[in-house]
């Protein structure tokens, strides 16, 4: 028998490395089982070398527009190895940080994949150490739908997206219009690639205001990206042409849209219809965590049915898939299995996407409130009036806010802007603290920045009337 400690976390991603980071600094000891690198699919396969080529693609698109501005720069090239380079230098520094602070709350690292025997014993490989606690926070991975020819060389995930070097390609179709693959799109466009979006529902970013949705469609069409709305992906086949990029032979994907087949040949697919939870293999069926689609059931404290075995972030049965909610959660479960009072706030989440213009909401949409019977008022600011938009030729979007119609607190916000993800957290503190039209009309915006279409958004919801100059008896 190896160690004992009083917790030990399986998975080093944003919710396992925050839970072991808190836990030891409330002075207990701590081990974290991982087998792969540490930061999880956040850091090393997700929202770091994303935004890092997504940071990469609007540094070049802003200087192939910069003689708008009357400034020349010559001809304009990128290096796509290069540009993974820098991709993983991000990521090797930030990873370096984590294990660093590892080190410095003296949270032992074990390398391998855990298996929990029982409520109080993980085995990693030939060793077994036993705990007082396991959390458990082991992630997700892309999901395959059952399509015929997803086996095929050429069809990737974001995983072989994202790994090494990349995959270099001039003509690409992602099966899914989420947020995975319009960041891609976004990202692949900007180099010059020839793109095509295959969304089985009604409309791109379903999730999200239909504005958005809209907007975002017009946005992608107009720079040339090709998006297919309710169509249905039936089979991916080789064809005879090779790929000129790779010595591989080329791909034609076959779709149903409008009730016809239509056919698009490209040289990869990229499928992103979504996450499935990374349960499998972590517990013998012995060990019931009652599972639903591999997802684990938990209570407010996230404790399993299993008592001291807690789970957290996108494994947790009907949470949401994102890094910061997995951290949030880490804080809550530590907190809560250690007898504290849980500090985060986790009924207010903010989510934001990293096209061009950027994407950020949080709260309820005013259709969501309708649906729950709550009257509303929308404020909406239009950004081509915004002077930051103009100066900064930016793409076309708005800011748009929520509130209850007879309280006028803040019920959520939708912002599509440059900035919009920096800026949705001033809301988030809105909604979450139940501000009210006139508490957030009260804060003086500078001029001229993005921010300032907040307050042209609460004038617009009030009619202008917070700011009208009062009535002379």
């Amino acid at each position: 028998m190896g160690e004992r400690y009083e917790l030990i976390v399986l998975g080093a991603g944003p919710g396992g490395y925050v839970a072991a980071i808190k836990a030891a600094q409330m002075g207990h000891r701590v081990a974290v089982v991982e087998s792969r690198d540490v930061g999880g699919t956040c850091l090393n396969r997700g929202c770091i070398p994303t935004k890092t080529l997504v940071h990469a693609a609007e540094v070049l698109e802003e200087i192939r527009s910069c003689e708008k501005l009357g400034i020349h720069v010559g001809q304009v090239s990128y290096d796509f190895a290069g540009m993974h380079e820098r991709k993983a230098e991000v990521v090797e520094q930030l990873r370096g940080g984590i294990e660093g602070l590892f080190k410095a709350y003296k949270i032992d690292l074990i390398r391998g994949c855990g298996i929990i025997l029982d409520s109080n014993r993980i085995q990693v490989g030939d060793q077994a150490y036993e705990t007082d606690r396991i959390l458990i926070a082991t992630g997700s991975k892309p999901a395959m739908p059952p399509i015929p020819g997803l086996t095929l060389p050429g069809v990737v995930t974001s995983d072989e997206m994202l790994e090494g070097k990349g995959v270099y390609c001039k003509k690409l179709v992602i099966i899914g219009g989420g947020v995975i693959g319009v960041e891609f799109a976004t990202i692949y466009h900007a180099l010059g690639c020839e793109v095509t979006i295959i969304e089985a529902l009604d409309r791109i970013l379903p999730t999200l205001d239909r504005e958005v949705s809209q907007n975002l469609t017009m946005i992608l069409k107009k720079r040339g990206i090709k998006v297919y709305t309710g169509a249905r992906v039936d089979r991916v086949e080789h064809t005879d042409q090779s790929v000129q990029t790779a010595q591989e032979k080329g791909l034609a994907v076959y779709f149903m849209s409008k009730e016809k087949e239509q056919c698009v040949e490209t040289e990869r697919v990229l499928v992103s219809i979504g996450r499935r939870a990374n349960t499998e293999g972590i517990c013998p069926p012995s060990l019931n965590l009652q599972m639903q689609r591999g997802m684990i059931p938990v209570d407010d404290s996230f404790e399993t049915c299993i008592k001291v075995i807690y789970a957290i972030g996108d494994i947790v049965l009907g949470g949401i898939q994102l890094a910061h909610v997995a951290s949030a959660q880490a804080v809550n479960a530590v907190c809560s299995m250690f007898g504290e009072r849980a500090p985060m706030n986790l009924s207010c989440i903010p989510s934001c996407i990293y096209t061009n213009p950027e994407i950020a909401a949080v709260g309820m949409t005013a259709d969501e409130a309708k649906m729950r019977g709550i009257r509303t008022i929308t404020g909406k600011a239009i950004m081509s009036s915004n002077g930051k938009t103009v100066i900064e030729m930016a793409d076309r979007g708005f800011v748009k806010l929520v509130f209850e119609e007879e309280s006028k607190v803040l019920l959520g916000a939708v912002l599509m802007c440059s900035r919009a993800t920096d800026m949705i957290t001033g809301l988030s503190d809105g909604v979450a603290g139940k501000l009210t039209m006139s508490q957030l009309a009260a804060t003086v915006r500078p001029h001229p920045t993005f921010s300032e279409a907040i307050g042209e958004a609460i004038e617009d919801a009030d009619g202008g009337a917070i700011h009208a100059a009062p009535r002379r008896k």
